[in-house]
């Protein structure tokens, strides 16, 4: 007899990570992405519209966070499980989504394997919570301390690498999974020019590779 697939909603407001998700799930037989949002008022839409078994939401985006999102389908009692995903192993970002009802909590550094075990743990009607946040869980219960609000990133962090409007414009063109002929089109710059801009903010924000990327620009809210 077949397993029946989870259908999974992916809500990042970046389109590299997402991308990074779906290239991660689709050798997996019982896990199906069926549709995807790029901001939390999105999210909410394709949720209502595509009831799926998962939403896996990024805790940082446009419109409403993935808090906000978590509240308001708990709020609206929409039948599904959710899973948030953090740069953050913060006590205040885990207690939140507990108390807005997250099924779930997991970094964006975790490995495959723990990723896929998550998503079969919410599959099988359970919840998943990173190992290494368990102190700050059983901390919580043990002490009755109530979660402090979610905190805006100071100006100080935001600016950190005193990114300039064109680099701002490279990375949101890069993020969104243009190529460099296709970002210098945009801007009327060569093709050579988005190379060179391509490869000075990946140097400047000492990084790598697009994942990288992607996940510093969502940690200290570049965009």
């Amino acid at each position: 007899m077949e397993t029946e697939k989870l259908k999974v909603v992916l809500a990042d407001d970046h389109v590299l990570v997402r991308d990074g998700i779906k290239a991660l799930l689709e050798d997996q037989q019982d896990i199906l992405v069926i549709d995807e949002a790029s901001d939390g008022r999105e999210a909410l839409e394709v949720v209502r519209k595509q009831k799926p078994d998962l939403l896996i939401v990024d805790i940082r985006m446009p419109g409403l966070n993935g808090i906000e999102v978590v509240q308001q389908l708990r709020d609206e009692g929409l039948d599904l499980k959710t899973l948030v995903l953090s740069m953050h192993d913060s006590e205040e970002y885990v207690l939140q989504s507990i108390q807005a009802g997250a099924d779930g909590y997991l970094l964006k550094g975790s490995s495959k394997e723990e990723f896929l075990k998550a998503l079969h743990t919410l599959q099988q009607g359970d919840k998943y919570f990173a190992g290494e946040l368990s102190s700050i869980i059983i901390n919580n219960f043990v002490t009755g301390k109530a979660p402090a609000p979610i905190q805006k990133p100071k100006a100080s962090i935001v600016d950190a690498y005193s990114l300039t409007k064109r680099e701002r414009q490279i990375l949101g063109l890069v993020l969104e999974g243009k190529s460099n002929k296709e970002i210098g089109e945009d801007l009327n710059i060569s093709k050579r020019t988005a190379e060179v801009h391509r490869f000075n903010l990946m140097k400047k924000l000492e990084v790598k590779n697009l994942m990288e990327l992607a996940n510093k620009a969502s940690e200290f809210n570049l965009m």
